[in-house]
C-alpha cells in the first residue's frame, strides 16, 4: 500500500501509518497528484515567489571560497581569544542557528569546567525587552566579546536597536573594535551595507534570491554555527544529500508525501493545526525555526495550517491533555531521531521503593522510544493523526538534511495552498503602527490617527 511508504535509503524517512485509519487511499492519492503538481511547479521555477529560489542550490552550489572566509573570521577571533559572540538578528536571520547550535551543543556546556575552543555564542536584537539587552550588556562587559550583526537593511528596529547598543561598547572598549564586527546584510545597498564600508567591517552577503527564514544555510547560519564550534561543511553535505533525493519526481518523494498529507488534513478534515513534536529537548528550537517557516509561508490570504510545537514527554504532563482529549482540530509530526549519541543504563537497586527494578539494565533511551510508542498509540485512539519523520542521529550531517527537507516540503505545501511561499505582506502591519506611536519621521499622519483611535 503506497500510502504506509516508508523510504529507508533516505537522511529524512517518513511513516504515513498513523494517518492511515483517518483518511481513504484515494483521497491521498488525490492530493499527491496535486502535490505533484506543486512539485513541478518549484521545480520549474514558474510558480509566485520565483525570484527567491536561490535556497534550492545553496546545499550544492555554496563555494569552497565562502567557507575559507568564514574560518578565517573564527581563526581572526580565536587569536583574539574572543570567548563570547553576540549574534544579532530576529527572524531567520537567527532561528536557524539557533536551532542548530542548541540541537549540536552539550546541554550543560556553560555549567562545565572545561568548555573547548570554541567561543560562546549568544543572540540579542530579537526581541525589544530593556531588561534583556541590559542583562546581555552585563555578560558582554565581563568577557572577551565579538559581534556578528544580520540584517538586510540594516533599518530593522529590534536588531538595529541591539546592535547600536553592543557597537558602542565594543567601540569603547577595544582599540580593535572593527576587527570584532562581522556584517552580514546586503551586497551593496542598505544602512549597514553603508555602515560596514565607512568602517571596514567584515561583512557577508546574504543573497537577494534566499528569504530569511530560508537563510540558514547561507552565512546568516553558517558562519554564527561555524562559530560555535560546528562542522559546517558536514551540515552542507547532509543537506546537499537531500537535495539530490528530493530531486527525483515521484510519489516516493518524502517532501511530496509530507506536503500532500498535510494539506489532505487541513483541506479535508478539518485539521487546522500541526503540532511538531520531538522527545529530544535539544530540538525545543528546531520547532520555534519551523513555526518561523510554515507559519510565515502559508499564513496568508485567510488560509494555513496553524503550527505548534512541544517537547515529550515533558509536555505530556502539560499540553497532552489538550493533545489527547481537547478540540480534535490538530495533528502531529513527530520528529525522531532513531540512535543517540550517549549511552545512560538504568541500574539496579536492592530496596526497589521506586518500583524501577523491571527496568534493570535497560537503556534510558529504551524507556523513551517506548513513551513514544505509547502516545503514538493513545493519540491515534484519541483521534489524533500522526505523521512521522525521522533521521539516524543528532548531527550536521543529518541536521542539514532535516533543514533542507523542511524548507522543500514548505514549498510544494504552500503552492497546494495556493499562496506565495515566499513573501509575508502582514508582517508590515505592526511595524507601521509601531513607527507612527514611536513618532519615526514620515510617520506623523498615522501617529495622529493611532492617537485618536486610542483615546476614544
Amino acid at each position: 500500500m503506497k500510502f504506509l511508504m516508508l523510504l529507508l535509503s533516505l537522511m529524512v524517512r517518513i511513516n504515513l501509518g498513523g494517518c492511515e485509519s483517518f483518511v481513504k487511499e484515494a483521497e491521498y492519492q488525490q492530493y499527491v497528484d496535486k502535490a505533484l503538481v506543486a512539485y513541478d511547479i518549484l521545480d520549474s521555477e514558474t510558480g509566485a515567489g520565483n525570484d527567491f529560489l536561490g535556497w534550492k542550490t545553496l546545499p550544492s552550489g555554496t563555494p569552497e571560497s565562502l567557507l575559507k572566509e568564514m574560518e578565517a573570521v573564527r581563526d581572526c577571533w580565536k587569536e583574539k581569544k574572543v570567548d563570547l559572540v553576540v549574534v544579532i538578528g530576529i527572524g531567520g536571520s537567527y532561528l536557524g542557528a539557533r536551532c542548530a547550535i542548541e540541537a549540536l551543543s552539550h546541554s550543560f556546556s556553560k555549567q562545565l569546567s572545561s568548555k573547548g575552543d570554541a567561543p560562546e555564542v549568544v543572540f540579542a536584537g530579537n526581541n525589544l525587552s530593556e531588561e534583556y539587552l541590559a542583562e546581555l550588556m552585563d555578560l558582554v562587559a565581563e568577557r572577551n566579546a565579538a559581534c556578528v550583526v544580520i540584517s538586510k537593511s540594516g533599518t530593522t528596529t529590534e536588531p538595529a536597536v541591539a546592535f547600536r547598543i553592543v557597537k558602542e561598547h565594543l567601540e569603547k572598549n577595544y582599540k580593535d573594535a572593527s576587527e570584532r564586527i562581522v556584517a552580514i546584510t546586503d551586497a551593496k545597498k542598505g544602512a549597514l551595507k553603508t555602515l560596514s564600508n565607512q568602517e571596514g567591517y567584515k561583512t557577508f552577503v546574504v543573497p537577494d534570491n534566499v528569504g530569511g527564514r530560508f537563510s540558514v544555510l547561507t552565512p546568516v547560519g553558517l558562519l554564527p554555527i561555524l562559530l560555535a564550534g560546528f562542522d559546517v561543511r558536514e551540515m552542507l553535505e547532509g543537506a546537499a544529500e537531500m537535495e539530490k533525493a528530493l530531486a527525483v519526481r515521484g510519489e516516493e518523494n518524502p517532501a511530496v508525501q509530507y506536503a500532500a498529507t498535510r494539506n489532505l488534513l487541513y483541506s479535508v478534515y478539518g485539521k487546522k493545526v500541526e503540532v511538531l513534536v520531538s522527545y529530544n529537548p535539544k530540538f525545543q528550537y528546531l520547532g520555534e525555526w519551523w513555526k518561523q517557516l510554515y507559519g510565515e509561508s502559508e499564513g496568508k490570504d485567510g488560509k494555513g495550517i496553524f503550527p505548534a510545537s512541544v517537547i515529550c514527554t515533558t509536555d505530556l504532563h502539560s499540553m497532552g491533555q489538550f493533545i489527547q482529549d481537547g478540540d480534535r482540530v490538530m495533528f502531529e509530526t513527530v520528529v525522531s531521531v532513531e540512535n543517540a549519541n550517549r549511552s545512560v543504563i538504568i541500574g539496579s537497586d536492592k530496596e526497589n521503593l521506586d518500583q524501577l527494578n523491571y527496568l534493570a539494565g535497560e537503556h534510558v533511551e529504551h524507556c523513551n522510544a517506548m513513551a513514544q510508542l505509547g502516545t503514538k498509540l493513545a493519540h491515534i485512539d484519541g483521534g489524533v493523526p500522526q505523521i512521522e519523520l525521522s533521521i539516524d542521529r543528532l548531527d550536521e550531517k543529518n541536521l542539514g538534511a532535516l533543514f533542507y527537507f523542511f524548507e522543500y516540503s514548505c514549498g510544494i505545501s504552500a503552492y497546494i495552498l495556493g499562496v506565495n511561499p515566499f513573501n509575508q505582506p502582514g508582517v508590515e502591519a505592526y511595524k507601521k503602527n509601531m513607527f507612527a506611536l514611536l513618532n519615526k519621521p514620515g510617520y506623523e499622519e498615522q501617529s495622529k490617527a493611532i492617537r485618536e483611535r486610542l483615546e476614544k
